[in-house]
């Protein structure tokens, strides 16, 4: 079992599961992504790296590099729903890599794919905060408990302005 070391360790087999868990959530919303922006490949690639992680490859540059493109991706969207999904996916590669460091800004890692998805599904609802907290719910009740084991080896997640922001901490608050 290999694993990774800082402030506490990692195993790769766990990080496969975080990767799962954010993959899941960027799979649901790539669809909106790739409506407004059919000829950008670079989230799709993220997530394809992502999956091949999960599925037991070793990570590579491939997830490294994958990630930051997808983010990229996420700059050069012209919509919040676009955008949210890009880096949803860029998340979902960059988990291959989630760092073993006890830093709150780590716990984004794990959790803000589901929260960008909760966003997403607000503003396709008209705003709608019941529609997000539904699906945060989801996010929770989908979190096994080996995500859970890993995301309280870090800080609360951090508070932030923004309505992503706030779904995550709502998300992570509940989780723990």
């Amino acid at each position: 079992m290999t694993s990774v070391t800082g402030d506490f360790e990692l195993t790769h087999d766990e990080l496969r599961v975080v990767a799962r868990y954010v993959a899941e959530s960027a799979q649901e919303v790539l669809p909106r992504f790739e409506a407004v922006k059919p000829d950008d490949p670079r989230p799709r690639a993220a997530l394809d790296a992502a999956w091949e992680f999960i599925g037991g490859a070793r990570r590579t540059k491939l997830q490294r590099i994958t990630s930051m493109d997808a983010h990229r991706a996420a700059a050069d969207a012209p919509t919040e729903v676009a955008r949210l999904a890009a880096q949803a996916a860029g998340d979902a590669a960059a988990a291959a890599y989630l760092h073993p460091i006890a830093k709150a800004h780590q716990v984004g890692h794990i959790l803000r794919a589901a929260a960008n998805a909760a966003r997403i599904a607000e503003i396709e609802a008209g705003d709608d905060p019941a529609v997000g907290h539904e699906m945060i719910e989801r996010a929770r009740m989908r979190a096994t408990p080996v995500l859970i084991d890993v995301l309280c080896r870090y800080p609360a997640a951090p508070t932030g302005r923004s309505r992503a922001a706030q779904l995550m901490a709502v998300l992570d608050v509940a989780l723990r």
